[in-house]
């Protein structure tokens, strides 16, 4: 009994550690985020609150704490709160399948730097992914405002539309692994076999696939302010509102640390047999920890950087990229990754794959201009 108290002890504190880790990421990358847009639009951003503005999510912080906690009065009340209260618990509950790292031994107790190890990582993943969105249907719902109503149906059309797409990419993926286990899809990427060499195709969509699940730009169109006001948290005020807020930054840092467990590695990184021999296994699990929490940032940084540069899509075309062009170059990333397993050379089929598809592409595009020139 007290074995399995000190285990669920132990799992207990590192689920905490995590959910620190990714709050603050979450909360600095709103710093973060406005010194990026501030250095592409030759601007200084922040700079008040302590030294270089580094104390300004702490300011946001007691701001969003002193603002008046409102309610409208025809609202549903129980599910008005609900609604950023389940985006919040959502976004923090994906982090519990990604293994950060592999077992260390301290005092001789082996630990797991992964939350819950299950043989359906994957789709645990997707599961709390889709109930993410409930958070911003209950909460436009009950706002009882028809600019709310309409950004949370956005959402959850968008969300509905890209996950398809998004769940094919990662056919590919089990097709190479043949375990829904995130922790095995690592273990078969270590000494520089990452995914993304054998998929860069299923890269990109899942990439495309979670700037719309995060509802950043250029996919920001259920908080579209042109034309919903402020979408589907319009009528949202003090922590409810930063819940909202901050679910999308917990989710974008979670968005990068699944992409670098299925692509990137995970926590492999060039050089780890050496540190091992060198160093222990204990150290050499810590920086493997850095290695996944850095890619996972890059990735943060691309989000930032997308949304300062690319232009919002219409409804139209956000929809149409989802049905007539991720899904069906999802499948026939599929198909050939399948015909490369076949033949025993799947480096060779991905890469004659995505050859082949810029190819064909190349020549629709000619065919077409042809055609309406004519």
């Amino acid at each position: 009994m007290d074995l399995l108290s000190d285990f669920f002890l132990a799992k207990a504190a590192f689920i905490g550690i995590v959910f620190a880790i990714t709050l603050g990421i979450a909360a600095y990358s709103t710093y973060f985020e406005r010194k990026i847009a501030a250095f592409m639009q030759d601007r200084i951003g922040p700079d008040r609150a302590g030294p270089f503005g580094i104390l300004q999510p702490l300011a946001d912080a007691v701001k969003m704490f002193m603002k008046e906690d409102f309610i409208p009065a025809n609202s549903n009340k129980w599910l008005f709160i609900a609604g950023p209260c389940l985006s919040m618990l959502t976004a923090l509950m994906t982090s519990a399948v990604v293994p950060f790292g592999d077992t260390v031994t301290i005092g001789g107790v082996t630990f797991d730097l992964q939350g819950i190890d299950v043989n359906i990582g994957i789709l645990w993943v997707f599961g709390i992914v889709s109930l993410g969105v409930y958070g911003i249907l209950i909460g436009g719902w009950a706002s009882n405002n028809k600019y709310s109503l309409l950004g949370a149906i956005r959402a959850a059309s968008q969300n509905i539309s890209y996950e398809l797409a998004m769940g094919l990419a990662i056919i590919a993926i089990l097709l190479f692994t043949g375990s829904l286990s995130t922790k095995a899809i690592v273990e078969g990427q270590q000494n520089g076999h990452w995914n993304i060499f054998y998929q860069p195709l299923g890269f990109i969509i899942f990439l495309i696939c979670a700037f719309a699940e995060c509802n950043r730009t250029p996919f920001d169109l259920p908080e579209c302010e042109t034309e919903l006001i402020g979408g589907y948290h319009t009528e949202y005020s003090s922590m409810k509102l930063g819940f909202y807020l901050f679910a999308e930054y917990i989710n974008m840092f979670i968005s990068g640390a699944v992409m670098a467990t299925l692509y990137f590695g995970g926590y492999d990184y060039p050089g780890i047999d050496f540190v091992t021999a060198q160093f222990g296994n204990n150290i050499a699990v810590f920086v493997g920890m850095g290695a996944l929490i850095g890619k996972a940032l890059l990735f943060v940084f691309v989000f930032m950087w997308v949304r300062w540069t690319l232009p919002r899509f219409r409804y139209d075309q956000l929809m149409g990229l989802g049905w007539a062009g991720l899904i069906p170059l999802s499948m026939y990333n599929v198909v050939v990754t399948a015909f490369g397993i076949l033949i025993g050379k799947p480096f060779t089929a991905g890469i004659v794959g995505v050859v082949l598809l810029i190819g064909g592409l190349l020549i629709h595009d000619q065919l077409f201009v042809k055609k309406k020139i004519a």
